[in-house]
């Protein structure tokens, strides 16, 4: 399997033969908390690091293996590993990059828990957190110092979908001694590849589109290999335990197998649901990669080879009026996370980024009327028509 065949042969095919396991199509499951060692020379040769070999699952697991040698590859990267959840990614990666005096300039816009663990968590240590607007790279020379180990973002970011230049980001970083980290969740590695443009190091929430059915909670970090290992053995292993269950490894391989098909029904629904919100009588504003009238529209066309899935707007009406909305949808669902093959409709302010106080929420670009779509596998008409319905005057009349 080489880097020759396409993305959805790789993440199908990719690092299993069949052959290897009598036959199986489908990879082993290995639950295993231990793995026994054929002699005790070779068991110290294991845990020394001269042989391969797994010692203990909270380490390494064969079927983790599978997944995290698919991810980096599809991600560009030499190593992968696979955590419990998208917050063991991110904390796994900056308990090991950073240290007591260290500063992480972080985006304007984060995902509330990594916002949360940010401000509450890494400051109480020592760790100074300053945000910069990075959808000016300009800013970010400006604000690098001798102290700043980690540039963090997302891009697009949670739930605003602002962008930043992966590029031109990396390159400043760089040349001022820190290192890049990007979440991809948004994106997935079938939209962006942040290592192919810079970054050191990529994490994804793989409950969400590498996943893909919402059965799951996951995380994976891919980078070069030292890096990757350290997170390993530092991060994941001494510092916060956020093991990967083998059994959520076997659902995101299946889920791997259809991402590339997943993404490309997503986002071409995600493109209508977009324009149709744009045109509508009841909607302020739409902030999608995909509309010619997004500010970062040729961002998005230079770095993601999609716009994605994910839109947010804003109702004429405000806050009161996005609760009717939202209250008055049938089939799109009310829930939180991403990625699904269901719709899923959500209020950051009040749900994913309550973690913000109101005055941190205004200052970090999150509207109190904002609200996130998910948007999902079903027929878009069908989609549509839930909005539609919950949109009309006459709902709202009956609502009220």
């Amino acid at each position: 399997m080489t880097q020759s065949q396409g993305f959805a042969t790789r993440a199908i095919h990719l690092g299993y033969n069949p052959m290897e396991h009598e036959g199986a199509l489908t990879p082993p499951l290995h639950l295993t908390s231990t793995f026994s060692f054929e002699t005790a020379e070779a068991g110290g040769e294991i845990f020394a690091g001269d042989r391969p070999g797994h010692i203990y699952s909270r380490i390494s697991n064969p079927t983790l293996d599978l997944l995290e040698r698919r991810v980096a590859d599809l991600e560009g990267g030499e190593a992968g590993l696979a955590l419990a959840s998208g917050m063991g990614a991110i904390t796994a990666i900056l308990w090991t990059l950073l240290s007591p005096g260290d500063e992480v300039i972080v985006d304007k816009t984060l995902y509330g828990c990594t916002f949360a663990f940010m401000h509450h968590g890494l400051r109480k240590f020592g760790i100074t957190i300053t945000h910069v607007d990075l959808t000016n790279p300009d800013n970010l020379t400006a604000a690098l110092n001798e102290r700043t180990r980690v540039v963090y973002f997302e891009t697009p970011a949670n739930p605003n979908m602002r962008l930043v230049d992966i590029t031109a980001v990396a390159a400043i970083s760089h040349a001022g001694g820190a290192q890049v980290v990007v979440d991809n969740t948004y994106a997935t590695p079938y939209l962006t590849k942040p290592i192919a443009l810079g970054a050191d190091l990529v994490l994804h929430s793989a409950t969400k589109y590498l996943g893909g059915h919402g059965d799951l909670v996951a995380g994976v970090v891919v980078g070069r290999a030292g890096a990757v290992s350290e997170i390993r053995l530092v991060g994941m292993k001494d510092m916060t335990g956020a093991v990967m269950a083998p059994f959520n490894a076997m659902l995101i391989l299946r889920g791997l197998k259809t991402l590339a098909l997943r993404m490309e029904r997503h986002c071409a629904s995600a493109q209508v649901v977009a324009e149709w919100l744009g045109a509508h009588p009841e909607v302020a504003n739409v902030h999608y990669p995909g509309l010619e009238g997004f500010g970062q529209h040729a961002l998005a066309r230079r770095q993601m080879a999609l716009p994605g899935a994910m839109i947010a707007f804003e109702l004429k009406g405000g806050l009161e009026a996005g609760r009717r909305m939202m209250n008055g949808l049938r089939m799109i669902a009310r829930a939180v996370s991403l990625g699904d093959a269901e719709t899923l409709i959500q209020h950051p302010a009040s749900m994913t980024h309550s973690t913000y106080t109101p005055e941190e929420r205004a200052m970090h670009g999150i509207g109190d009327g904002l609200i996130r779509l998910s948007v999902g596998l079903e027929d878009v008409a069908d989609i549509l028509n839930d909005l539609d319905d919950a949109l009309t005057p006459q709902h709202v009349m009956r609502s009220t």
